[in-house]
């Protein structure tokens, strides 16, 4: 755990939840005040140095709302790193109560996958690039730094798989689907060639022909999502929703896990928490005494 890893999270922060400048600021501050007394005092990212850290700003006098605020920004980090793969195991698992922070992750119906799959308009250039890096996200479940580190040499659309690195570096193979290959196909023949001024590499380009920021597709979910009045829709709620949809149809949770490059099997069986939700839902709605 360094300086680096913090930064990813900031901006994990930043894309994914949308925090605001102030909350970003206050959580790379108290996670850097952290990693600085880790470092001091010879700790690792452990149980002991998480709690000598607590009796630390105990003792400093901070106040419990000073103290609780910190809490919360080490829960999230720890969160984070877990569900990222960075770490196989929970350091504070005796010492913060995540069952009560742990929340379910957001995923769309089916039908709001569809609809917001069907608002760009592909009549424009714009629409069809849009359209095919929506669908491309719903279809691979791939996290958004992966998309946006995609080549031309990554996808195979003879065989319709693309190729992958994930955290680790860790390579994976993802199977594309016939309406993602088909939106594809459509933006590699007849938009990203008005981009590639340069013979860019890469797969998804935006104006100029440069490669595609996190931000930059964070801001395109943005757009349609608003367009159906939903808040808090983010890329990861499409690799959320593509996880959700797997397990409703039956997909296995071990090819569930494999491709979506989860390092422990714990990480992936908080869907399956979904899945029975969903079920409990269609049982509550169509069985007579539900």
């Amino acid at each position: 755990m360094d300086r680096e890893s913090i930064k990813r999270f900031i901006t994990h922060l930043s894309v994914e939840k949308g925090y605001s400048p102030n909350t970003l600021s206050s959580y790379q501050k108290d996670l850097e005040g952290w990693l600085e007394f880790l470092k001091n005092k010879g700790y690792g990212l452990s149980e002991e140095g998480i709690r000598e850290y607590l009796f630390h700003l105990r003792k400093r006098g901070y106040r419990i709302s000073s103290i609780s605020r910190k809490v919360s920004a080490l829960r999230s980090f720890i969160r984070f790193l877990l569900q990222e793969g960075f770490l196989s195991s929970d350091p504070a698992e005796n010492l913060f109560s995540f069952h009560r922070e742990k929340k379910l992750p957001h995923a769309l119906s089916l039908q709001e996958m569809e609809k917001l799959l069907e608002l760009p308009d592909t009549s424009k250039p714009q629409g069809v690039k849009d359209r095919a890096i929506l669908e491309f996200l719903y279809a691979t479940g791939l996290r958004v730094s992966e998309l946006v580190g995609l080549k031309l040499e990554d996808v195979n659309l003879e065989v319709g798989y693309v190729r992958c690195k994930g955290k680790g570096r860790k390579e994976r193979i993802v199977p594309l689907g016939k309406e993602s290959e088909k939106w594809l196909r459509k933006y590699l023949t007849e938009v990203r060639p008005r981009l590639d001024r340069e013979g860019s590499p890469y797969l998804f380009l935006r104006r100029g022909g440069k490669p595609f920021t996190r931000q930059g597709i964070w801001k395109i979910i943005r757009k349609y999502s608003r367009m159906m009045g939903l808040k808090n829709v983010s890329p990861h709620t499409l690799r959320h929703s593509f996880a959700t949809h797997l397990l409703q149809g039956g997909a296995d949770l071990r090819v569930v896990q494999e491709l979506l490059g989860h390092a422990s099997i714990t990480t992936t069986q908080i869907y399956t928490q979904v899945d029975r939700s969903y079920l409990k839902e269609i049982h509550r709605k169509y069985h007579p005494r539900g």
